[in-house]
């Protein structure tokens, strides 16, 4: 349950708005047998995180152009297929609901631009005017970077702004910019102690409060 007042949106892709579990799953644990890896802790590490940085974390002692190499192949492999890609449920229609009543919305995601673009199109969701994928971000998460350049972007004060997120590195990351966070989905973890959670946008209002607006649900 969540009853928030807020002046900003700010929305995780992956796990949040978009369900790429297949695609990334598939990915991930092609790589972990590729390099003898476990891939359930590959899997454990890298959601909500650039690809470079999962890469770095596990081959430590590659240089760092083959390091860049198989991020970028990995990438690509993910973005060639949108096949499983789906909407966290209502995620499409409460996005609509936030642009009728003209909420500011930004999108933050780990993924690079042409990845985020392909997996918003394939679920069937609008692109927010306010897009921060990897490229735009100097330190991914869970640094709160992303969160703090798309506030202001919007001109709102992050802590005027509700972030959803649901992995460890985004909520740490939403958490360290002040927005108020929910935990979107099924996660415990430490980081979402006394968070609010929900399990998706159906039946989720949004409705103007003087100058800002409440999310309630």
């Amino acid at each position: 349950m969540i009853d928030i007042v807020a002046s900003g949106v700010l929305f995780d892709m992956d796990g949040t708005l978009v369900d790429s579990t297949a695609v990334v799953e598939a990915t991930w644990t092609r790589f972990g047998v590729t390099h003898g890896i476990d891939p359930d802790e590959i899997l454990a590490f890298s959601h909500g995180r650039q690809a470079i940085d999962t890469v770095q974390r596990f081959l430590p002692d590659l240089p760092h152009d083959e390091q860049l190499r198989i991020a970028a192949a990995l990438v690509a492999e993910e973005s060639a297929s949108t096949e499983g890609i789906f909407e966290i449920p209502g995620a499409a229609a409460f996005v609509e609901r936030l642009v009728d009543v003209e909420v500011p919305v930004a999108l933050v995601t780990s993924a690079p631009r042409d990845l985020a673009s392909g997996r918003m199109a394939a679920a069937g969701l609008r692109m927010p005017a306010v897009f921060l994928p990897s490229e735009d971000v100097e330190h991914g998460k869970p640094h709160p970077d992303g969160y703090l350049r798309a506030a202001a972007l919007l001109g709102v004060e992050p802590s005027h702004c509700v972030a959803f997120e649901d992995a460890p590195a985004g909520l740490a990351s939403a958490i360290a910019s002040g927005a108020t966070t929910v935990v979107v989905g099924g996660l415990e973890d430490d980081v979402t102690a006394g968070l609010f959670r929900i399990d998706g946008y159906d039946g989720i209002t949004v409705e103007p409060e003087g100058t800002a607006f409440r999310i309630r649900g």
